[in-house]
This record gives structure tokens, C-alpha cells and sequence, in this order.
């Protein structure tokens, strides 16, 4: 029997889960879905950061767009490691589409402004 804390709403609901996956402790038909999937395809929210080229802002926050696979969240951070941003980006802008073909996006959390007229004072 495995026990894990509910993380799907502030309830925290205790919940076991038996060989069968059959789900105990739960409070809603949402708590029973996520000691499911817990147990049989692990999700995480992936946030990291990418480099760019602005001297001012050497990296950029991103984050998945929905969970990724469990088991390939440092594959996926691999990936971020060899992306530059060399333009304007705004929050919500696609950086990686698709990241390694899970159907998940990374996408900007900040914006980055380059300088498009160098030794302009504004």
C-alpha cells in the first residue's frame, strides 16, 4: 500500500493506494484521478531558465505549459541548456515547442527587451 498527500487542492487529502489501485482518503473524484496518474504516469510543472545574450538579463525565466512526463524532466532541462535568446520575448511567447515531442510547450514567464538603437540614452 503506498501513501502520498493529494496536491491538487488546498484539502491535502491523505491518500492510500493499494496494488489494484484502488485510491482511499479522498474527498473528491479529483483526488482518486491524481493518486491514478501518481502512480501510474508521474506529471511535473518544469520551470527553469534559458540563456540570452542581453549583458543586463543573462537569462530568461520559462516554465512547461502543462506537466511534463516525470522521468523526463532533466532530459527536458538538457534541452533549455543549449537555447540563446537573441530577441524580444514577451510573457507567454513560445520558447520550445513541443519539448521533446511530450505535446508540452515552454513558454517565457518575463520579458526581455533588447536594445534596438545601442547608445541611445531613452
Amino acid at each position: 500500500m503506498k501513501q502520498m498527500t493529494c496536491i491538487v487542492c488546498p484539502v491535502g487529502c491523505h491518500l492510500s493506494i493499494d496494488d489494484n489501485l484502488k485510491i482511499t482518503g479522498n474527498r473528491c473524484p479529483r483526488g482518486e484521478k491524481y493518486g491514478i496518474d501518481e502512480m501510474t504516469n508521474p506529471k511535473r510543472m518544469l520551470t527553469s531558465t534559458v540563456r540570452t545574450t542581453l549583458s543586463t538579463h543573462p537569462r530568461l525565466s520559462v516554465k512547461s505549459r502543462t506537466a511534463l512526463p516525470k522521468g523526463l524532466i532533466f532530459e527536458a532541462i538538457s534541452v533549455l541548456d543549449d537555447i540563446i535568446i537573441d530577441k524580444n520575448v514577451k510573457i507567454g511567447d513560445v520558447i520550445v515547442t513541443n519539448i521533446m515531442n511530450t505535446g508540452v510547450d515552454m513558454v517565457a514567464t518575463a520579458n526581455i527587451q533588447f536594445d534596438t538603437h545601442p547608445g541611445r540614452t531613452i
